[in-house]
């Protein structure tokens, strides 16, 4: 949770992940309405600002050969802030890449390739290396460098982060009370450990 309060997009894209291996009955329904209520998009976009930068370090070049199925490291993060930057950074852009360039105005020919490469994706897990394709490399380096001039700090607001605060802790408590009472032989910590995790 405190991922979450933070701005870290993880948590909130793990549970919109279609992949499930064993999920509580209504759980992530729960979770994610929770999330809407207390993950700030602005943080978020600066989670994402950051996954770029740290990958633009690691390319050194937009114009470099790369390990083209790498390059989704950098092409998402960026899709996903015009996204955000399209909706005034109001809301989440969507988990999967190829929804949210179709909800995205990003230049044909640019976005042409990408689709290009996601369906490469599709039908093999080793992509080799290779230059980035040329529309795509202009409108990553665009966008890029848009985006680390002009994206807007979080406006601090200690009511709202306290208001979240306390969403996240009572609901931690909530399915810490209910997981013990569905499994009664698997007894949990006292309830105020739930609150301690976000302390």
């Amino acid at each position: 949770m405190l991922l979450a309060l933070g701005g870290n997009a993880v948590i909130v894209e793990w549970a919109k992940s279609p992949i499930v291996y064993e999920e509580i009955a209504g759980f992530r329904a729960r979770l994610l309405d929770l999330l809407a209520e207390i993950v700030d998009p602005v943080k978020v976009s600066h989670h994402y600002l950051g996954l770029a930068r740290s990958h633009v370090a690691k390319i050194g070049s937009f114009s470099g050969e790369v390990k083209l199925k790498k390059l989704f490291y950098l092409i998402r993060p960026l899709v996903a802030l015009d996204w955000m930057d399209q909706r005034g950074f109001a809301r989440l852009p969507p988990m999967n890449l190829g929804e949210c360039l179709d909800q995205t105005d990003v230049p044909a020919p640019a976005a042409e390739e990408i689709r290009s490469l996601i369906e490469r994706k599709s039908r093999t897990r080793e992509m080799g290396s290779g230059l980035i394709p040329t529309a795509i490399a202009r409108y990553l380096e665009g966008r890029y460098g848009h985006h680390a001039m002009n994206l807007a700090a979080p406006v601090r607001d200690d009511a709202h982060q306290a208001r979240r605060h306390a969403l996240a802790t009572a609901f931690c408590r909530q399915e810490a009370d209910d997981f013990h009472e569905r499994r009664p032989s698997h007894p949990l910590p006292h309830r105020g450990a739930g609150a301690r995790l976000l302390d």
